[in-house]
């Protein structure tokens, strides 16, 4: 994944690429580059690393112009040198491609090209769309009005000839104001402004400038100038986009006075979560709605199967709504990797229902899933916190977060928004399919309303985390232990502590220890045990006295453990190293707050250890190729 960013218009051209990539640098920084026209002159500058080697490369030899575009990579093919960074050029150096994506015939491709003369610099795919481009683009007739036209001819050409999943943004020095962007797979949103246009492949480029854009959607090319904005398809058929006003204010990609932005919007997770809940409770707290949702309710009630599709984090919350949606709803619920799931040939039919949670909604794993599923006639409900993005307009419905803009690569508040999501859908599914009535609704949606002051107290043990996390700077690896709604939570924390602080651990059923990994234990393994109760319980109180058990295991061959507990624990208290304790909630929703402990013991030991928590090595924030 990649970040792309485009400009035509009246503005000074430099600072408003920058800062787009500013806000796109969590899609990749391995690399970053622009370029842009001037009189007629393509400029380019690109750097390895971080956009502030840019931004310095530029410092000392600056640029401007009228149009251009700009890129942030995460490499796929070549490494991330400078001469490996985007954008890529033509043999003339007058034409510059930025490119999102894998051209899968690119070795063919170049191969003819070098056959016929063209010179290549770099190792990468994208090099070869500027020199195929070139190939068609030949000279201007002499009867041609639109000069845009002849660059959009030529991309057009160029296509025809490509395979794989690509998002394009390219400019010519002799195409005059004109950029041409184009969508086979990866997001491109076009921007709307006064007498100016943009590109880019977030809308959170374009927040400071516009709010008003459109999607283009798979096989469409979109050809920029300072006079509108022409749509057309692959086959040049016109299409006529639909214009969509983002809500979010551009405040929120802000830090907001904290040193990181996951730091943020762990501290904004109640918010969150309150905006979701009054999205979709009705006034009365009596009912679950999802106003976006076109699936008939007889429709619902005919369900025999439902299968979760979703990947990395998301995957995690999609297995705690197995758990919830078979308990509540008592349908028959499979937590499915997206990226194992349309290779495995899935029996799915109309009676089953796939629900897909991505963040993004750009996941191409997850979307890869989905078409399997509508192919084989199966209704699909995504879950997802960002509208217009490529799963929202492929299901029959969404359940939207409302978590607002996440910047930080490692997802906290949208996570706990999607188990959040997934415990309205069970409780949604229920009361569709008569399994749940008014009165035990109405007590289900109160104490999901009392999460998000429960977070509250729980942020304020931030303290006490940070000085525990120093206890676990030098670990080698940690093992991570729940059961039930808490296994889930124990994948994810463990999850966590590899991505932001590059310590192998590994989450793990607490009643499996016995089969292998209590081998591993020793005074050097920390070992974090979820261990929360719901004394309302029957089935929390049976797990607790379980994990209990595994607790004194640990312990009895030397481990150290950190119990994450419920208020007022005595039990774990008296055979844990250390403790956390956390309010006490529902069986069903304490997962929500035994994550966010975690989620700050991980964000610490980072900091600790020197990481960049907002953007960890090899990785991105959305993974749009396989």
């Amino acid at each position: 994944m990649s970040g792309i960013i485009g400009y035509v218009g009246p503005r000074q051209i430099v600072p408003i690429l920058l800062n787009g990539l500013r806000r796109l640098e969590y899609r990749g920084y391995d690399s970053a580059g622009l370029a842009v026209v001037d009189e007629g002159r393509l400029e380019v500058r690109r750097a390895a690393g971080k956009l502030r080697h840019l931004e310095e490369l530029i410092r000392l030899h600056p640029l401007d112009g009228t149009y251009g575009i700009g890129h942030t990579r995460w490499a796929t093919h070549g490494r991330p040198t400078v001469e490996n960074a985007h954008p890529h050029c033509d043999c003339s150096g007058r034409l510059a491609v930025v490119h999102n994506g894998i051209v899968e015939n690119y070795l063919t491709l170049k191969g003819r090209l070098l056959a016929e003369g063209h010179a290549f610099r770099t190792e990468t795919d994208t090099e070869v769309i500027a020199h195929l481009i070139e190939a068609h683009l030949g000279q201007p007739l002499a009867s041609e009005v639109d000069p845009g036209s002849r660059l959009e001819r030529a991309v057009r050409a160029a296509l025809r000839e490509m395979t794989g999943v690509f998002a394009l943004a390219i400019i010519s020095a002799d195409v005059p104001e004109t950029i041409v962007a184009v969508r086979q797979g990866p997001p491109v949103v076009i921007g709307v402004g006064r007498d100016e246009y943009f590109v880019a492949s977030d809308v959170l480029a374009l927040l400071y400038y516009t709010r008003d854009v459109f999607f283009l959607e798979d096989g469409q090319i979109a050809t920029l100038t300072r006079q509108g904005v022409r749509v057309s398809d692959f086959e040049g058929n016109a299409v006529t986009p639909r214009l969509e006003r983002i809500e979010w204010e551009p405040i929120l990609v802000e830090k907001g006075g904290f040193p990181h932005f996951m730091l943020k919007e762990i501290y904004e997770q109640p918010r969150a979560l309150r905006d979701l809940l009054a999205a979709h409770t009705t006034s009365d707290g009596r009912r679950v709605r999802f106003e976006e949702i076109e699936m008939p309710e007889d429709h619902l009630r005919e369900v025999r199967h439902l299968r979760l599709v979703a990947c990395g984090g998301s995957w995690h919350a999609a297995l705690l709504g197995e758990f919830l949606i078979e308990h509540l709803a008592r349908l028959p619920t499979k937590a499915e990797y997206s990226s194992e799931f349309r290779y495995r040939d899935p029996i799915l039919d109309a009676g089953t229902l796939v629900v897909a949670l991505s963040q993004s909604g750009e996941t191409a794993d997850t979307l890869a899933a989905v078409r399997e599923a509508r192919r084989r006639g199966a209704p699909v409900l995504a879950i997802c916190n960002v509208r217009g993005a490529t799963l929202t307009r492929e299901a029959q419905g969404t359940i939207f977060l409302h978590a607002g803009p996440e910047i930080g690569v490692a997802s906290t508040k949208a996570f706990t928004a999607e188990v959040m999501a997934v415990y309205l859908l069970a409780l949604y599914l229920a009361q569709r399919r008569g399994r749940l009535d008014d009165a035990r609704a109405e007590q289900l949606i109160r104490e999901a309303w009392a999460i998000p002051e429960k977070l509250e107290r729980v942020l304020a043990t931030d303290d006490d985390l940070r000085a525990l996390a120093r206890e676990l700077v030098r670990a080698p690896a940690a093992f991570f232990l729940g059961r039930g709604v808490n296994y889930p939570m124990a994948l994810e924390g463990a999850l966590l502590l590899k991505e932001l602080a590059y310590v192998y651990a590994e989450g793990y059923p607490a009643g499996e220890m016995k089969h292998g990994p209590n081998a591993l234990i020793d005074e050097h393994l920390p070992v974090i045990a979820i261990n929360t109760r719901d004394p309302d319980s029957p089935l929390s109180h049976l797990l607790y006295e379980k994990t209990l058990a595994n607790i004194v295991e640990v312990k009895a061959r030397g481990g150290r453990v950190l119990g994450i507990v419920t208020e007022g624990d005595v039990e774990v208290r008296q055979v844990a190293d250390r403790i956390l304790e956390i309010p006490s909630a529902s069986y069903w929703l304490s997962p929500i707050l035994a994550i966010v402990p975690l989620q700050l013991l991980a964000y610490h030991v980072a900091v600790f250890k020197g990481c960049d928590v907002d953007q960890p090595r090899h990785l991105a924030k959305s993974v749009t190729v396989e």
